[in-house]
């Protein structure tokens, strides 16, 4: 068989028709599209096992990476739509098991498998992949036991995520209907599989949105409960998202997942952690019936207590009346000076009247009738001379004399000459009768009118 690539020294500028090459030159798009069906047609589907590195979630949503083990590595590619149904959080230096196509991309002359389905290399993988998510998230302080807050003594309202139709909601509300009558507002979520993870954090957020006093009760309490299984079908609970949206939760909340010693990173995260979904609900509220038995118990001690305090006051009262003295004791002296004061009251009233009675008597002699007689004929006279002299005092005798009053008829007597001429007008008053007068001027005549008669000019 011919060379058909000889050595040739006369290269030539220009290709040419070689001796024995029959075949046009192939484009690279050509030989690359000959090698992808060359691979796909030879190897087709494959499964491969080996370490995730250079792990990579494009803006697009879909995820590049390689598989490495410690002699080759290998390009996968793993579509959005493979990607989104991952039933873990995939991850460098993680040890898994990919199925798929074996291909090329021509685009960059290597080949590649794109991956549609993935899964951990066993549970140790699963365990190591646990134990790597818990020092990540550890380090942040989500699993601090300073954050954890304080569950409410007797909340009014609980919360439970967790799937409506197991045996974990019944068996939660059949113990809290035991102890304590309470109210539940269930959140239904998946709680394994695809898509769990994301529903259990959705719903924690949920919860802790709720606004005080609205609609919808904000729960005083959270209960994220799961009923027992393996580590796969308990794996939605210890994804990162999920411990992210329970460590951030104002209200409390307590992970029940799992039984007994079933443990996942929601628990680490959860301000409590109850061994099965039944003890959250014994932790979440108290016992009705104890609280009755122990407050029937309080008021009793307090009835007892206060009998006590009864009690001893009145034996301290009845010390002390003992040592008080006796009744007649404090009032017969008291008695026995009431009795002398009223013997020497009575003494005094009778001495006071015999008193009264002898100034009486002696009053009584003055009043003989002569003495009473005499008595008023010395008054009768004293008041004939006193009319008498009145009588003589009167000014209209003066006036039966020839004498005239003079009055200013503004009123007042006028006594002087000085006062008639500064009144003016006048009235004369004579024994008979009355007169008007009217001084004209100072130190003139004064005309002279009577009531009946012309002025006069005096």
């Amino acid at each position: 068989m011919p060379d058909p690539f000889p050595d040739d020294d006369n290269a030539r500028l220009v290709a040419e028709a070689r001796p024995g090459d029959n075949s046009a030159p192939e484009s690279v798009s050509e030989l690359s599209g000959r090698l992808k069906r060359m691979v796909e047609g030879e190897f087709g589907r494959v499964r491969l096992r080996g370490e995730i590195s250079g792990y990579k979630r494009a803006a697009s949503g879909h995820v590049y990476l390689c598989l490495k083990d410690d002699a080759a590595v290998i390009d996968g590619v793993m579509w959005k739509g493979q990607a989104a149904l991952l039933p873990f959080a995939a991850q460098d230096g993680i040890e898994v098991i990919a199925s798929g196509k074996l291909t090329t991309y021509p685009g960059r002359s290597k080949y590649q498998v794109v991956i549609d389905r993935m899964e951990l290399a066993g549970e140790g993988a699963l365990m190591a992949l646990f134990e790597k998510l818990k020092q990540q998230l550890g380090a942040e302080g989500l699993f601090d036991q300073g954050r954890k807050k304080t569950l409410p003594f007797m909340p009014r309202v609980i919360g439970v995520v967790t799937s409506p139709t197991g045996a974990v909601i019944r068996d939660i509300l059949h113990r809290l209907a035991d102890r304590c009558p309470t109210r539940v507002i269930v959140w239904p979520v998946k709680v394994q599989g695809v898509g769990a993870a994301a529903e259990v954090a959705a719903a924690v957020r949920g919860f802790d949105a709720l606004a005080a006093g609205g609609a919808v009760p904000r729960p005083d309490l959270v209960i994220v409960a799961r009923g027992g299984g393996s580590i796969e079908d308990l794996w939605a609970f210890n994804e990162e998202v999920v411990v992210r949206a329970v460590a951030a939760c104002s209200i409390p909340i307590i992970s029940a997942v799992g039984h007994e010693t079933d443990t996942s990173l929601c628990d680490h995260a959860a301000d409590l952690r109850a061994p099965t979904p039944t003890a959250a609900a014994e932790l979440a509220v108290p016992v009705l019936a104890e609280l009755r038995l122990g407050l029937d118990a309080y008021a009793q001690r307090a009835e007892r207590c206060a009998r006590r305090y009864v009690e001893r006051g009145r034996e301290r009262s009845d010390a002390l009346a003992r040592l008080l003295p006796k009744r007649d004791a404090l009032l017969g002296p008291q008695r026995q000076r009431a009795d002398d004061a009223a013997q020497r009251l009575d003494r005094a009233l009778e001495r006071r009247v015999t008193l009264a009675r002898g100034q009486l008597d002696r009053t009584a002699g003055a009043f003989r009738p002569a003495l009473l007689v005499q008595r008023v004929a010395a008054a009768r006279q004293r008041l004939d001379q006193t009319f008498k002299l009145v009588e003589a005092l009167n000014p209209r005798h003066v006036l039966d004399r020839g004498y005239a009053w003079v009055e200013a008829r503004s009123g007042g007597a006028v006594a002087s000459a000085v006062a008639a001429r500064k009144a003016g007008a006048l009235t004369l008053h004579f024994g008979d009768g009355d007169v008007a007068a009217r001084v004209e001027q100072p130190g003139g005549k004064t005309h002279v009118k009577d009531k009946s008669d012309q002025p006069t000019l005096l």
